[in-house]
């Protein structure tokens, strides 16, 4: 890319002082012809605090089945134990309040804690996005440039091919007519 402001005005259509800054390292890291794809999972996992690790596996296992399931099974052994089993020594009985005060509580706590972890998963939607962004941008680059080189590559060999015809030529002329 000896020519960048030209290539950059080409491609980008735009002068090379207007870039931002994903284009100017994606185009940075073309002409050095490193790598730009990151693994997505390593480096968030790398930027999560405690809380936020915290808050995944809460989403994780509260957002399951198998957590569904048990809880369902925690309401029916709550419920059994407290109208059949405990008849009168129940220690929630019907209407179960103590059991609408303890749903109610792990609402609130849980509701907040999934909300988080939702907002981290959307922040990492966005950091995949720009990553995807900037190696797709990447591969465009490197086509192009392979283009230009098949071009360049093309031009040449007719060049070439020209003078080779331009030689015939003058060899068949001095020949003179063929009979």
């Amino acid at each position: 890319m000896s020519n960048l402001p030209n290539f950059v005005h080409l491609h980008f259509g735009k002068p090379a002082e207007e870039l931002g800054d994903i284009e100017k390292r994606v185009l940075a890291k073309a002409h050095e012809r490193k790598i730009i794809s990151t693994d997505v999972n390593a480096a968030i996992a790398a930027e999560a605090s405690f809380g936020e690790r915290v808050a995944d596996g809460i989403a994780r296992v509260g957002g399951s089945w198998s957590f569904i399931l048990a809880f369902l099974a925690f309401l029916v052994v709550w419920t059994l134990i407290n109208t059949v089993i405990l008849l009168s020594r129940a220690f929630d009985p019907y209407p179960f309040v103590f059991l609408n005060l303890i749903l109610s509580m792990l609402a609130a706590i849980q509701a907040p804690i999934i909300m988080m972890s939702q907002n981290r998963q959307a922040e990492r939607d966005r950091f995949e996005a720009a990553k995807d962004y900037e190696v797709n941008l990447k591969a465009e680059l490197e086509v192009l440039s392979l283009h230009q080189k098949i071009d360049m590559r093309v031009l040449t060999e007719l060049t070439a091919l020209r003078e080779d015809v331009s030689r015939l030529n003058a060899i068949l002329a001095e020949r003179g007519p063929l009979k």
